[in-house]
């Protein structure tokens, strides 16, 4: 993880969660990256990217996300505690999913229940659910509509080791990915999505 760090004892219990998030297992189909974390939101930061990948094709991309954990000894009071998750998910859906007035409502009850799913709670949550619908038209007709659903959250943890917090990210991932849930330490066999 990268993260921008102050001196104290602050700085040295960030670094026991940092190392726990590196340490974090996810299912085998979520790829975990380091990146940048961002710089002024929070006096200690880190980032993580992730990519569900087609267990029948290793190199296709079903979801993508960006989790990002803030740690702010002030406490800020829009957060109502001292630790902040901010999270991104994205997935292509089946076009058919376009016209659901519901749609954004269980995107967002996907969120809630891979939290509670882990036994977390948490507070201050905020965030959007966005439909994107694309079709083509004039040379492009032939292209079938693409529909992409994206989830923009944040969130203070209460309960659970902020490992958790970034698990239940993985499964929201997998959800939107269309890929079926699975208990910790199963591993899934390659088949179709669903």
């Amino acid at each position: 993880m990268h993260t921008r760090t102050l001196p104290g004892n602050h700085g040295a219990d960030f670094a026991k969660v940092l190392t726990a998030l590196r340490d974090v297992r996810v299912r085998s189909d979520v790829r975990l990256t380091e990146v940048p974390a961002p710089t002024r939101i929070a006096p200690y930061a880190a980032a993580l990217t992730a990519d569900v990948v087609d267990p029948a094709d290793p190199e296709g991309e079903l979801a993508t996300g960006r989790f990002v954990l803030l740690h702010d000894p002030a406490g800020p009071d829009t957060w109502s505690g001292t630790w902040r998750v901010v999270t991104f998910a994205r997935a292509a859906l089946e076009p058919e999913l376009a016209g659901d007035p519901m749609l954004s409502a269980v995107g967002w009850s996907w969120l809630t229940d891979s939290l509670k799913g882990r036994a977390l709670t948490w507070t201050a949550e905020a965030g959007t659910v966005t439909r994107v619908v694309s079709e083509s038209f004039g040379g492009l007709a032939d292209r079938a509509a693409s529909v992409e659903m994206e989830i923009r959250a944040s969130w203070t943890p209460l309960r659970g080791a902020l490992t958790e917090h970034l698990r239940a990210w993985a499964d929201l991932l997998c959800t939107i990915a269309g890929i079926p849930p699975l208990p910790d330490g199963v591993v899934p066999l390659p088949g179709q999505r669903r």
